[in-house]
């Protein structure tokens, strides 16, 4: 079976709620165009969480980044807060904080790095492709 073609698609993203919503119908799209039904589910959900995340702790833009490179599906949301992702003190109870755990569980690898120093983080994932 031929390796398939690399793919990158990277968006920029206003401050703006319903932009995670816009990402998540585009993912969906990128997914049926390249013939990936099978991961449209997780990818959805994750570039919803990493998106969701980006929106919500910081005041500034942000951008979604999906690629394949060979089997492998890398999702990564960029923003402007440099603070490790899950750094922020959550109350016992909250709904906050749990889109972390849910990039744990779906995906098959998961990390972050800050970006020159203060100019904010990329928090990405990965999923195997069928």
């Amino acid at each position: 079976m031929p390796t398939p073609t690399p793919v990158e698609y990277t968006f920029c993203i206003p401050h703006d709620p319903r932009a995670v919503g816009i990402c998540r119908r585009t993912v969906r799209d990128i997914l049926t165009s390249h013939h990936l039904p099978g991961l449209m589910e997780p990818a959805e959900l994750l570039a919803s969480e990493l998106l969701g995340n980006a929106i919500r702790h910081t005041k500034g833009p942000a951008a979604l980044k999906i690629r394949r490179s060979g089997s492998t599906l890398r999702l990564g949301a960029w923003d402007t807060d440099p603070t490790p992702p899950g750094a922020r003190r959550q109350d016992i109870g909250s709904v906050e904080g749990r889109g972390l755990h849910l990039v744990h569980a779906y995906a098959d690898d998961w990390g972050w790095f800050q970006v020159n120093g203060t100019a904010g983080k990329y928090v990405w994932c990965e999923l195997n492709t069928p």
